[in-house]
């Protein structure tokens, strides 16, 4: 007997190629994005006359697209369907490059940036649904393994950014920076292409959603307190991550420490990230996710608080490293365990809430961080993110506990 005819065998095809899909779309969606602005956007930016202020203002609008768009997002996925808003994201991934080849003043930079960044706040909240949906099962895995790819595309895209603008460097006036877009634009002729291609389960039709559906979404997650925890959960998560990555570099710069280590040493929390989240989805799905959530942000803040203490390039990389692991492990968790607690038909909901409140840390995170790091100096600016770590842990803790005993897989009815 043929083990490819089995009934497992028949049913597993599907589910291995809707993983497939799952995959090359984060790939080549993010490798897109990423490569549009890292390392390109401040150069390009610079070329065509921003200063510092403007180029951070330009930074700033990409995240705002993902608080102000990714909670909505996710309510009217659950009301209309997933396929139409991930049609709609593939298309925006596809038009964005193009406008930059267009623009020759700075500040035209902010609305096509706020415009670039609504494709990821569809996407992230929208396919998050889609995998809590197909792998109700295997689904902190399958989130662990669809994060990975997404950052192997992020890993890979500044390489070949910085490749591009090299190789085409003698070239006169902005045709370097050009290129680079030209490059995200066919990275994004995929991603549509798939967006296009992708079944929905179970057709909805296109209904205008009055602003009560939109309430009625908001107040059911955040009076849910496990739901409310574990967003505070992600948001002092990235709120550590947006402050380490914005300035770890100068302080490793102040010590002497050059470009070229400081690269190994975030390519090495990237990679750590990449490698271990799919091992971590495989836990979540079998041990209590409320332990490894405790467990992954403690270790962030900890490994946040440590960076100053270290001294040489050997401990920055393994306090580097240790840091992408708690990350790892609490982020793929946080996922899981709302895909658990929320209600079926509030699943989109309760990702895009998620994604808002994880955008509302990574963007404050810098600005906070920033402010305590010129007040007080790097070590009080580093702790500030342990501190927080710390505080969310004991909330989170004191949401989630359960003295009724009722399973937390079975709670999203109840606050």
């Amino acid at each position: 007997m043929n083990l490819r005819d089995t009934p497992v065998a028949r049913a597993f095809v599907p589910e291995r190629r809707m993983m497939y899909y799952l995959f090359m779309l984060g790939f080549f969606s993010i490798f897109s994005t990423t490569i549009s602005k890292n390392p390109v956007l401040p150069l390009f930016s610079q070329a065509i006359g921003a200063d510092s202020t403007v180029i951070g203002l330009i930074a700033a609008f990409s995240p705002l697209a993902g608080i102000l768009f990714s909670f909505p997002v996710g309510v009217i996925s659950d009301h209309i369907g997933r396929k139409r808003l991930l049609v709609a994201s593939g298309a925006v991934f596809l038009i964005a490059p193009v406008l930059y080849l267009f623009i020759t003043a700075p500040l035209w930079l902010i609305p096509v940036r706020f415009f670039h960044g609504t494709a990821t706040a569809i996407l992230g909240p929208v396919i998050s649904a889609v995998i809590a949906e197909r792998f109700p099962v295997t689904k902190g895995e399958m989130l662990g393994q669809y994060s990975s790819a997404t950052l192997i595309g992020r890993t890979l895209a500044p390489l070949a950014g910085g490749a591009i603008i090299s190789y085409f460097a003698m070239y006169p006036g902005l045709l370097p920076y050009r290129i680079v877009y030209v490059v995200a634009a066919l990275a994004a002729v995929p991603v549509f292409v798939m967006t296009l291609l992708y079944r929905e389960e179970r057709s909805l039709p296109l209904n205008t959603l009055p602003f009560a559906v939109f309430r009625e979404s908001f107040v059911t997650f955040f009076s849910n307190r496990r739901l409310r925890g574990t967003a505070f959960v992600d948001m002092a998560t990235y709120f550590a991550f947006g402050a380490v990555e914005t300035f770890l570099p100068l302080y490793l710069f102040s010590l002497g420490i050059g470009a070229y280590q400081t690269g190994i040493i975030f390519a090495a929390q990237v990679l750590v990230i990449a490698g271990t989240k799919p091992f971590f989805g495989r836990i979540a799905d079998r041990v209590d996710k409320r332990i490894q959530i405790v467990a992954g942000l403690a270790i962030t803040g900890g490994a946040a608080a440590a960076l100053p203490l270290a001294v040489s390039f050997a401990q920055f990389f393994l306090v580097s490293a240790i840091f992408g692991v708690g990350m790892s492990l609490s982020t793929v968790a946080t996922s899981a365990y709302v895909a658990d607690v929320a209600k079926k038909e509030q699943i989109g909901a309760s990702m895009g809430a998620l994604s808002s409140i994880m955008d509302i840390g990574q963007s404050g995170g810098p600005l906070l961080t920033g402010i305590i790091i010129t007040t007080v100096g790097y070590v009080a600016g580093f702790f500030a993110s342990c501190a927080l770590a710390l505080v969310v842990c004991a909330i989170f803790i004191l949401s989630v506990r359960d003295p009724s005993g009722i399973d937390p897989k079975n709670a999203g009815q109840a606050p």
